[in-house]
């Protein structure tokens, strides 16, 4: 398929530059950038894999010509993702039934249940019953399932999961037909490589450390709510993502160390696997995640033609703010090109073949 060029504007075309921008900046004027409403959530409570309970927002208009299923990334909150809000406008002014579900252990979540998180092994089955759920109140298929950064890896996992539905011992009420597949953002492919890619990185460090609080910020939250189910002194030993998953996942998961619960959760190991039609936004200079992965990305989709990799030089990790030009070029009626993107994406592959 064709697909609309990308070029950022010229004061973003530095992958940091845009990383920064859209973490500080943006996140202060993207209601200003688009006209299209927040969209009349309903709060539901889904029940996941190994039946815990998942916050979710869900919005239906009138007559939707499918449903999206999306998530955010590796900390924050429904509340303040305000880059996945952005999706729910945009789909849901486009006609589809939205769904946005805080995952485990965050936001109202983690008020419900002690469980923490697993990078996809029973996230991608989250994916599966939300949708199954959201099918008997009414959103209909097709289904896409959407993430970026690590919920990206968390998608990609979903649509793995749905495609084992003929399998599963019990009917949820969904065909493995009903998921038309998935579209992700900038999406966590190896942690085993990207983190040590980034602490070694001498501007990088940083930005894994302030990731590593958020995560230590969230398991202090989490033991509040259940503070019978974590150790509040494993907390305190957490000063980064890596040191999060020794002390309070890896054990509960059944692994004996973290590169090995990173290799099991890999999103790139995934890739060849996949039959249900994917696409893949991945920048160049994304600072967040070791470049060495780029020609292993490139390899994937290639080998698998239901892979739609689209590689662009700039971007930065979850940015993607377009310039003037490229937004004329794509006729987009705003900055945000990747989700404009996906959206596009979605409608192309839900039209029934000739």
């Amino acid at each position: 398929m064709p697909h609309s060029p990308y070029t950022p504007p010229w004061y973003l075309r530095n992958g940091l530059a845009m990383t920064l921008y859209i973490a500080f900046k943006a996140k202060g004027n993207w209601e200003t950038t688009l006209t299209a409403p927040e969209p009349p959530y309903q709060e539901k409570i889904f029940i996941g894999a190994q039946n815990v309970p998942i916050y979710g927002r869900l919005s239906k208009p009138d007559n939707p010509k499918g449903t999206i299923i999306g998530t955010y990334g590796i900390t924050g909150t429904l509340d303040n993702q305000w880059y996945l809000k952005l999706l729910g406008r945009k789909a849901f002014a486009q006609n589809y039934a939205v769904v946005l579900f805080d995952w485990r252990a965050h936001g109202k979540t983690a008020r419900l249940s002690p469980t923490l998180t697993s990078d996809g092994l029973y996230e991608g089955e989250d994916f599966v019953r939300i949708a199954a759920a959201a099918k008997a109140i009414g959103c209909p298929p097709p289904f896409w399932f959407t993430g970026y950064s690590l919920g990206g890896q968390l998608a990609l996992w979903g649509v793995k999961a749905a495609q084992s539905l003929a399998y599963w011992e019990e009917d949820i009420g969904l065909e493995e037909s009903d998921i038309g597949g998935g579209a992700v953002i900038c999406p966590s492919l190896e942690s085993n490589r990207s983190l040590s890619y980034l602490v070694q990185h001498p501007l990088g460090r940083y930005l894994e450390r302030a990731i590593a609080q958020n995560l230590k910020n969230l398991a202090r939250q989490l033991y509040q709510a259940h503070p019978d189910a974590i150790d509040p002194t494993a907390i305190e030993k957490t000063n980064s993502i890596w040191g999060f998953d020794k002390a309070l996942v890896i054990e509960k998961l059944g692994f004996s160390s973290v590169e090995e619960y990173y290799e099991a959760s890999s999103a790139l190991h995934l890739l060849p696997h996949l039959t249900k039609p994917t696409l893949i936004l991945y920048a160049a200079d994304d600072p967040m995640f070791d470049p060495t992965l780029i020609s292993d990305l490139q390899t994937a989709c290639a080998e698998n033609p239901v892979l739609d990799l689209v590689l662009t030089q700039q971007g930065g990790h979850v940015g993607y703010i377009s310039s003037k030009e490229t937004q004329c070029q794509a006729l987009y009626s705003d900055c945000w090109w990747a989700w404009n993107r996906v959206l596009e994406w979605c409608d192309l592959n839900s039209r029934p073949l000739d």
